[in-house]
């Protein structure tokens, strides 16, 4: 098979698998929620989600290998995949497996709107509800027994929107490293966002300027047009008028 061949693929299969990984996300995500929000759930549903969690890994780690093997110039396709590489790297590191959301926020990405400010507002929308979920449910999943102030879904909710938005109360703080290295992702995400609005909101108004003086040389052209028609008008009516004479 030829290596064009197999590269076109490597395309479908990437296609075709966005949204089967984007619910395969989602399940992941439901599963390592619910025994955060609920502590007190039973051995046989944390043992359930425990499961699900590994088998959203064991599809990422899949689907990872077949892209690879379909892949024209492999070496490349791996340098540039070094978070998919960690998020199936380092399954054993509870942080760390909020990674695999990127898979879903890619699909969002992808499927957003046609234009640059729908794709942006749409992608930011998701991005931030998406961020701020998964940050409040590993905060209070480091925080609730460690002797912080952090003890229930709502302070951490709370928590994650202050440190996003770079407000930072302070009333609210985590005490272990792992809420520490959350907060870090957290604080970086919000800078990020931040940026992609104003590039966003710049990008808006260089359009509307650009759009501005274009009507508005269009309008010119239009007044010159006329100017020029009415002279010749009346160099006409002149020389028919000396012609008479």
């Amino acid at each position: 098979m030829s290596s064009l061949g197999t590269e076109g693929r490597r395309v479908r299969w990437e296609a075709a698998g966005e949204l089967p990984l984007a619910a395969a996300t989602l399940a992941f995500l439901a599963a390592y929620a619910w025994p955060i929000l609920d502590p007190d759930l039973s051995t046989t549903r944390t043992r359930l989600c425990q499961w699900t969690v590994w088998a959203t890994w064991a599809i990422l780690v899949a689907d990872f290998l077949v892209r690879l093997a379909l892949s024209k110039d492999r070496r490349r396709f791996v340098l540039s995949t070094p978070l998919e590489i960690a998020t199936i790297a380092l399954p054993l590191l509870r942080p760390l497996r909020l990674l695999r959301l990127l898979t879903l926020l890619g699909a969002v990405n992808r499927h957003a709107g046609k234009t640059l400010r729908g794709r942006v507002g749409i992608y930011v929308a998701g991005s931030v509800a998406l961020v701020v979920f998964v940050a409040s449910l590993a905060v209070l999943d480091a925080e609730r027994d460690a002797g912080g102030n952090i003890d229930d879904f709502g302070d951490a909710v709370w928590w994650s929107m202050t440190t996003i938005s770079t407000i930072g109360y302070g009333d609210l703080y985590p005490v272990t490293g792992t809420g520490r290295l959350v907060a870090v992702g957290l604080m970086l995400a919000g800078i990020a966002l931040l940026g992609i609005v104003t590039a966003s909101v710049a990008t808006w108004l260089i359009e509307r300027v650009a759009q501005t003086d274009a009507d508005l040389s269009a309008a010119t052209r239009r007044d010159l047009a006329t100017v020029r028609d009415e002279l010749a008008e009346v160099k006409a009516l002149l020389l028919d008028a000396q012609t008479r004479q």
